[in-house]
């Protein structure tokens, strides 16, 4: 009888799960502040002797970014400064010598993808107007300039005729591969530096990532983004498709479109409003179509779905014409989302007791007993992304200056293709392969 009972709880049956009104904009930010308290008790970067900014093993580097990135949109959509003070202490902590987010504890398995996480949430920083550095250090936008100038030197010409390969250094596992979140990242830097500077040459670097991704056949006709080629075979398109990947292409368009109304980026933003629409929901909720139908995805597939919802929000603020499309996708898998927050596991979570929020959100949506700090990054982006009121504006008005941005990228068309310094992985592990409808998938690790 108290296995039967203790087996019940673990599966979402919990008094104290989370309810939310979704016509209550009250309602909906209580709901996210739980979810949100459930998340931090992941982190303990901010308690004495432990390291700001980092997550504890077993989560990777990267994620650490995606946390502060989160925890930004979080405060953008809810108004709860709860822990703006934490995520600014974290950023800060983890810039680097040069100012670049490359920490010498990284620099050894630092991928252009894991880098370019941090700068994200950099420039959402930036744009949000997060209080950050002290005068005279560098500032948020700058901090975001100098991985972009990074990116810029190690865009490769001499195989597949262009993009970021997944590694910066040649011994890392993965340097042979050139995969589409390394070049995401890198286009929505570019355009969101470009909406915010006006400066020409991240608008060209924009145009000239996105323009390489279609001709390497990463972007089809369609707007599929799928992963990643080989630079011994650049013609074998690794065909898989992530959330992940479709969500940063998609932000990074909806920057460009908001900053140029061209006809060009509104087709491109169109088509991949489209394409995250059809591959990536199942019944109208988020679903990530790869890995979760067969329970196979890792610790780093289980923090994609997070960054689809928040680039589809951005992209409603940025281009309201979306709305009326996009909305009621968000609705509905914010409330799949919030019925998922409903486990009671007896390890492995702090938060309130029946408030675990579970991965999968299709069907009947109950709490599916895997936790973590994925689960829990998804479940807040959705659950805030449904908050009717713009609390801090579109989003994209916030300035940063000053500090000690690296030189300009301006004129570089023939970028060195040596990185300056070394570097670390999306993840702290080399390359990781999944099986998937037999063939091999390579994570963001």
């Amino acid at each position: 009888m108290q296995r039967s009972a203790l087996a019940l709880a673990f599966l979402g049956a919990s008094v104290g799960a989370i309810k939310v009104d979704f016509d209550s904009d009250a309602s909906i930010k209580s709901g996210a502040s739980t979810i949100a308290y459930g998340l931090m008790k992941y982190y303990n970067g901010n308690e004495t002797g432990e390291i700001p900014g980092v997550l504890p093993e077993p989560y990777y580097w990267w994620e650490s970014g995606a946390l502060f990135e989160t925890l930004i949109d979080y405060w953008v959509q809810t108004g709860d400064d709860t822990y703006n003070a934490v995520t600014t202490q974290g950023l800060l902590h983890q810039v680097g010598a040069e100012d670049d987010f490359f920490p010498a504890n990284q620099s050894l398995t630092i991928g252009n993808d894991d880098q370019g996480v941090w700068a994200l949430a950099a420039i959402a920083a930036a744009e949000n107007g997060l209080p950050g550095p002290s005068k005279g250090s560098p500032q948020w936008l700058d901090l975001a300039k100098n991985v972009f100038n990074d990116f810029v030197a190690r865009w490769d010409t001499k195989y597949c005729g262009g993009g970021l390969r997944w590694q910066v250094l040649p011994f890392n596992a993965g340097y042979d591969y050139k995969n589409s979140i390394s070049n995401a990242v890198f286009f929505d830097l570019a355009a969101r530096l470009y909406q915010q500077t006006n400066n020409q040459t991240y608008s060209q670097w924009a145009t000239k990532v996105f323009e390489w991704e279609q001709k390497a056949g990463l972007i089809t006709d369609s707007y599929q983004v799928f992963q990643g080629v080989s630079t011994e075979d650049c013609d074998k398109v690794n065909k898989v498709q992530f959330s992940m990947e479709a969500g940063i292409f998609l932000h990074g368009s909806a920057a460009m479109y908001n900053a140029t109304t061209s006809a060009g980026w509104k087709t491109r933003l169109d088509g991949l409003v489209k394409s995250a629409q059809t591959t990536f929901f199942k019944d109208s909720v988020l679903f990530e179509q790869a890995c979760e139908g067969n329970k196979l995805c890792g610790r780093d597939q289980q923090v994609y779905k997070g960054f689809l919802v928040r680039a589809l929000k951005s992209t409603t603020q940025l281009a309201p014409y979306t709305i009326s499309t996009i909305q009621p996708l968000l609705q509905s898998t914010a409330k799949a989302a919030a019925t998922s927050c409903a486990g009671s596991p007896s390890k492995g979570f702090a938060g309130q007791p029946g408030t675990a929020c579970g991965y999968s959100w299709v069907g009947s949506s109950a709490f599916d007993g895997v936790i973590g700090v994925g689960e829990q990054l998804n479940a807040l982006s959705a659950v805030a992304s449904a908050f009717s009121k713009d609390v801090k504006g579109s989003g994209n008005n916030g300035t940063s200056t000053g500090g000690s941005t690296q030189p300009s990228g301006t004129g570089a068309d023939k970028p060195s293709t040596t990185p300056k310094n070394s570097g670390n992985k999306i993840g702290a592990s080399a390359m990781t392969a999944l099986v998937v409808l037999g063939g091999i998938m390579y994570g963001l690790c």
